[in-house]
């Protein structure tokens, strides 16, 4: 057994005991009360990525989130500004406050030795650099990053060797971060750490100005329940990218298909009462990616090698996800009009189910 710091998952009754003790500053039962106040709700909005075949630049992405009546948007890559100067990103930001919202930044890896890296802006110091400064200019107290993807588990060193690279990376970084009072969020990507993990690159770097953001579909990439993802990353979550995801056992193993919210099986309900507790102040980015199957071998001996710290609780809890679940058909888009179509109704009813059953979202 690993030593971790984790966060124990709470009972509804010390949920509802909390919230009454915290009534008096303002915390409020979104799930069972959701119109007390709208404005204490979780913040809400989307994930580009979400609708990335549209191909909006930064002020149509802000026409689209003032259509949904979102809080904030998550712009996860430079491609939408088509300036990076502090001047034009100022304007950009002044654009989406008019609108009521808030955008938060991005961009890909930070690992020099990842498989995914790209030297697309410089170094990957020069790379976290870059997206630090261009963060403060946006307003977005946060910046996220990513380690890379499933690949790097099978890379000399493992995952481990990997974490150490971006290690070094953020703390080369930490003083701009620390001035610019911008966090760097990691995320879990594609299949590269577990929830467990992550909190090791954090705590290695320092919470002071490192953090996560918390993907709740590539959790079930690393045969994570996504609320045990969430109760081992709470305290570190920065800033998220959520989506739903259909869990079943095929003959091999588990296949996951990520979904439109409230159309998998993960329980979000009990996910955002244990949310509200430990990070209320981390917006909900929707980030639907739907339509296609990850197929996980975990029957087969060979697919453990590159898994050899996985906790046999935490196997269980996803497996009686997939226990539940059921095979769901793919989507393949006949023509680029139809897939843009197809990603504008997944994150729409998206961000319907999140204010309509979930009481998520200040503006209505």
């Amino acid at each position: 057994m690993n030593s971790y710091s984790t966060a124990s998952a709470p009972t509804r009754r010390t949920f509802l005991k909390g919230v009454a003790a915290l009534a008096g500053a303002g915390v409020v039962d979104q799930i069972s009360a959701r119109a007390a106040n709208p404005q204490h709700r979780l913040k809400l909005g989307f994930d580009n990525f979400a609708v990335r075949d549209m191909k909006w630049n930064a002020v149509q992405l802000i026409e689209y989130g003032a259509k949904l009546k979102v809080d904030s948007i998550f712009i996860t890559d430079f491609g939408p500004f088509e300036k990076r100067d502090d001047a034009s990103l100022g304007e950009i930001r002044k654009r989406a406050e008019d609108q009521g919202m808030q955008i938060q930044l991005g961009s890909w890896s930070i690992c020099p030795t990842a498989k995914s890296f790209r030297k697309d802006w410089g170094t990957a110091e020069e790379h976290l650099r870059l997206g630090l400064r261009m963060a403060k200019a946006l307003g977005s107290p946060v910046f996220r990053v990513i380690l890379g993807n499933g690949d790097d588990r099978k890379s000399a060193g493992g995952i481990e060797a990997r974490i150490e690279d971006t290690v070094a990376v953020c703390r080369a970084c930490r003083n701009q971060s620390l001035d610019s009072g911008v966090k760097i969020a990691v995320e879990n990507h594609a299949g590269d750490m577990q929830a467990r993990e992550l909190v090791t690159l954090i705590e290695a770097a320092g919470r002071d100005y490192v953090g996560a953001n918390l993907d709740s579909g590539n959790a079930c990439w690393t045969m994570e329940d996504p609320l045990r993802n969430l109760e081992i990353l709470g305290p570190y979550v920065l800033t998220t990218s959520l989506r739903d995801s259909m869990i079943w056992e095929y003959e091999k193993g588990v296949a996951v298909q990520w979904t439109a919210m409230g159309e998998g099986i993960v329980d979000f309900k009990s996910f955002f009462e244990h949310f509200i507790r430990v990070c209320p102040n981390a917006p909900v980015h929707i980030e639907t990616i739907s339509g296609f199957t990850r197929r996980l071998a975990l029957f087969e001996n060979e697919f453990w090698t590159h898994w050899p710290k996985m906790e046999a609780r935490d196997l269980a809890r996803f497996m009686a996800l997939a226990k539940k679940g059921k095979a769901i058909p793919e989507f393949r888009a006949p023509n680029p009009q139809a897939g843009q179509e197809y990603q504008k109704g997944e994150i729409e009813r998206s961000i319907a189910y999140c204010k309509n059953t979930l009481g998520l979202g200040r503006r209505m």
